[in-house]
């Protein structure tokens, strides 16, 4: 299996940064495009627990958007193959000391990277 392709590499991480101005823009149907439409696709937060597409969707339209100073930190691309990536970094929220961390698996379907998988949480240790 080839680790860390260089164009995979790059494709995923263009993704990702599109993703992460999506959040920050607050841009819904662009983040829905970005999950895997499907009733596999799991989301952990900080304090919710999503199955399926659907229930991401609607909780992206109830839940606060993400401040304008977010930060990101140590971000990791790693790829597997062609078509298989994991993102992993860390953040601050631009407000308080805290440290968020964020995990996503990406798949590409047709072309098209999607998140199947992604896990989002705070470091408690750095709670003030």
């Amino acid at each position: 299996m080839d680790i860390n392709l260089p164009h995979v590499v790059a494709a995923v991480t263009d993704a990702f940064i599109d993703y992460e101005r999506a959040l920050l823009a607050n841009e819904l149907t662009t983040l829905d495009d970005y999950f895997w439409n499907s009733e596999h696709t799991v989301r952990y937060g900080v304090a919710e627990n999503l199955h399926g597409a659907e229930a991401i969707a609607l909780y992206r339209r109830h839940c606060q958007p993400v401040g304008p100073g977010r930060q990101l930190v140590r971000t990791v691309v790693s790829t597997f193959g062609e078509d298989f990536a994991t993102v992993s970094t860390e953040f601050h929220d631009g407000v308080t000391q805290r440290l968020g961390r964020q995990m996503q698996t990406w798949a590409r379907f047709d072309g098209a990277w999607k998140v199947v998988a992604a896990h989002v949480s705070i470091d408690l240790s750095t709670l003030e």
